[in-house]
């Protein structure tokens, strides 16, 4: 004869008493919490005359670090483009004579791929590529939304408090 195997029967640790099973406290506890939130103040931004100030964990438009010299922080070692889940960023390198031996001379990022997740940031070992505060993007069409060099670049100074993040919990 075969053995029938019998799969095991899940039982509650703690059977329902009839007012758990009719969920009647449950919803007056909702309800509770519905006219509570009705007496407090709202809080609303009117968005076109009042800017949002984010704060510096904020992660907007991925941006390039300009040095005060002009050349850009980014050695083209291509971590990024490989560690994006939405493969959003294309790095081409080409050689230099500066100390740093190389730089991009083809840094793209494709805005409508992209998902703001920060990996890009995380995995620089350079901090060339961090996330700025920027959150309006907005385009027509598909050509406008990929940023090159001359759209990423953005000094040094205006991203001072992104940095200072950044080096206080890495």
């Amino acid at each position: 004869m075969e053995e029938v195997e019998s799969k095991p029967v899940k039982r509650r640790t703690k059977d329902l008493n009839l007012w758990e099973k009719i969920y009647i406290p449950e919803i007056i506890k909702g309800l509770a919490l519905t006219f509570r939130n009705i007496f407090r103040p709202k809080f609303t931004m009117e968005y076109p005359e009042v800017k949002f100030e984010p704060p510096a964990s904020y992660r907007g438009r991925p941006v390039l670090v300009q040095e005060e010299s002009g050349v850009e922080r980014c050695v083209a070692c291509g971590l990024c483009s490989r560690v994006c889940p939405a493969l959003a960023i294309e790095v081409q390198a080409a050689e230099t004579e500066l100390e740093k031996e190389r730089f991009p001379e083809k840094f793209e990022i494709n805005m409508i791929r992209c998902i703001f997740c920060g990996f890009c940031e995380e995995v620089c070992p350079e901090e060339a590529i961090v996330m700025s505060k920027d959150y309006e993007l907005a385009f027509f069409n598909r050509e406008d939304a990929l940023y090159g060099k001359d759209k990423l670049l953005v000094p040094a100074s205006e991203l001072e408090d992104r940095i200072k993040f950044l080096r206080q919990y890495k």
